[in-house]
């Protein structure tokens, strides 16, 4: 089918404009309609996908399902996806139909409510698909403007502090990335991804006021795309924006930030810090993992003493993400695969979480632990849907959690044991913070009034689990339903970096034996 990555990306942005031009009016037959409409839009643009999954040959390495037109002023519209990129563009048509019909209990702007996370969902699409740098800015950019409505707008009590303090940290680490696209564009004279990952920029050491920078060019486009990815991600220490912007954004919006969101970061340091800067990545390399390993333990220590459900799951996300970075900057088979695997299960995982908090805080409409207790004795099958997703995020072999966290720590202690050891040290520390939230929430005696007559899920929060469930379940038990995708892909990186990387060990001590 031609087009057809055009036609997933810009389906639900179809859906929207709908809903923009011929909904008319804010009663409850006008929310049904939009919610539907905007349910059928993502339902859409998923079955549409699945054509791109089958499509897809694996064992090319190269980009598949190519589209180019130029636009206006030569700028060009090019769109492709290799091993790397289809599974995030798998994973967020995937999970758009379930936040949609997680937000059927909304009643305030419900049309610009469903506007907002269509326009995102095109975004999000876009930034995995994109293959030209000024596109994948675009939408990189473009997609904090729906957010910043969604957490602005339907959040918390707290909601216009989070929403401006999310899109100055992720706005302002992004100007660095633009100041580093342009320099990229004068050296290389073009936009194109796919030139770009071959061509080779300088990594002779450069004077820079009086400083001597090693890996030169490549180094300073590295840090800069690094400072754009970094709070993306989000890192330690530019990760406080996180918690708050969980807290306050509605429990469909924190599923997308978790889940997709988040995973631009990641997806970012593959798509070009690795490939296009292998040198400048080498050198930093140490520090990146150091970070990581420091972002999973501190984060999880700081998880332990949170008394908001959600501000814990936050912090356990950037912990989550110390795994990723970890992995992807080991530069190994099973470190790059280990970190995709994690940015998947984890968009499951993390999602079905935060939907697990809104069950409840629709109920209760509070987030505080203490207010909760023996929910078990009302909510038997909710307390299972919790339980088996606090297990999978605590890393339980047969679950997708394991299996991210086993490869990325292996990949590691390949490069760096004592990084992989500080790690190592989180999956002990999410164990006690999951387990302690679960046993606050769910164990123990209903002792409290306002929880005798709670009730436990409808049939619609549990069509809206099963999926989740399956998934998770599926990838730990067969996890080469990924990585079968993304191996050829991730070795053709990885060989790619290598050879870089020895051409320049070889460089400097033919260098260093000339100086002497």
């Amino acid at each position: 089918m031609d087009n057809l990555l055009s036609i997933v990306t810009f389906l639900p942005l179809l859906g929207a404009l709908i809903l923009a031009l011929f909904l008319r009016g804010d009663d409850e037959a006008a929310q049904r309609n939009a919610k539907w409409v905007a349910l059928w839009a993502t339902a859409a643009t998923f079955v549409f996908s699945i054509f791109i999954l089958t499509g897809f040959d694996a064992s090319n390495t190269g980009f598949q399902f190519v589209e180019e037109h130029t636009w206006l002023m030569g700028l060009t519209y090019k769109m492709g996806v290799d091993g790397i990129s289809v599974l995030f563009v798998m994973l967020t048509t995937f999970l758009m139909p379930l936040v949609i019909a997680s937000c059927w209990g909304v009643t305030h702007r419900v049309k610009e409510y469903m506007i907002a996370f269509l326009l995102l969902e095109t975004l999000m699409l876009g930034v995995f698909c994109a293959l030209d740098m000024v596109l994948f800015y675009l939408f990189f950019e473009a997609g904090l403007i729906p957010m910043f409505l969604i957490i602005g707008i339907w959040g918390g009590a707290n909601r216009i502090y989070a929403s401006f303090k999310f899109f100055l940290y992720t706005f302002l680490g992004s100007v660095l990335m633009l100041v580093a696209m342009v320099t990229m564009y004068i050296e290389a004279g073009t936009t194109d991804i796919p030139t770009l990952l071959s061509f080779e920029f300088d990594s002779a050491v450069l004077d820079l006021f009086g400083f001597h920078i090693l890996g030169g060019l490549q180094t300073l486009l590295f840090l800069a795309f690094f400072a754009s990815f970094a709070v993306k991600m989000p890192m330690w220490p530019v990760h406080t924006w996180l918690p708050d912007a969980h807290v306050q954004a509605p429990t469909a919006g924190s599923v997308v930030l978790a889940a997709i969101l988040l995973k631009m970061g990641g997806y970012g340091f593959l798509r070009f810090s690795l490939p296009m800067f292998p040198v400048g990545s080498e050198i930093l390399s140490p520090l990146v993992l150091w970070m990581s390993a420091i972002a999973i333990v501190y984060t999880s220590l700081v998880a332990l003493v949170q008394e908001d459900m959600k501000k814990l799951i936050a912090y356990s996300s950037v912990a989550h993400m110390g795994f990723v970075t970890m992995g992807i900057f080991a530069a190994n088979q099973q470190g790059v695969d280990g970190a995709i695997f994690q940015m998947i299960s984890h968009g499951f995982i993390s999602g079905a979480l935060f939907l697990c908090v809104g069950v409840i805080y629709d109920r209760m409409h509070t987030r505080d632990i203490d207010a909760y207790g023996g929910l078990v004795n009302r909510m038997p099958a909710y307390a299972l849907v919790f339980m088996f997703f606090t297990m999978a995020n605590v890393g339980l072999p047969g679950t997708s959690g394991f299996v991210g966290e086993f490869l990325t720590i292996i990949g590691v202690f390949q490069v760096n044991t004592w990084v992989a050891m500080v790690a190592a040290t989180g999956v002990i520390l999410s164990a006690g913070y999951a387990l302690w939230l679960y046993r606050r929430v769910v164990m123990g005696d209903l002792i409290k009034e306002s929880l005798k007559t709670i009730t436990d899920m409808t049939r619609l929060e549990r069509a809206i689990f099963a999926p989740l469930v399956v998934m998770t379940l599926l990838l730990g038990i067969y996890p080469s339903l990924v990585t079968d995708i993304i191996g050829p892909s991730v070795s053709a990186l990885v060989q790619n970096y290598d050879v870089a990387v020895s051409a320049f060990d070889a460089a400097a001590q033919t260098a260093e034996i000339a100086a002497h």
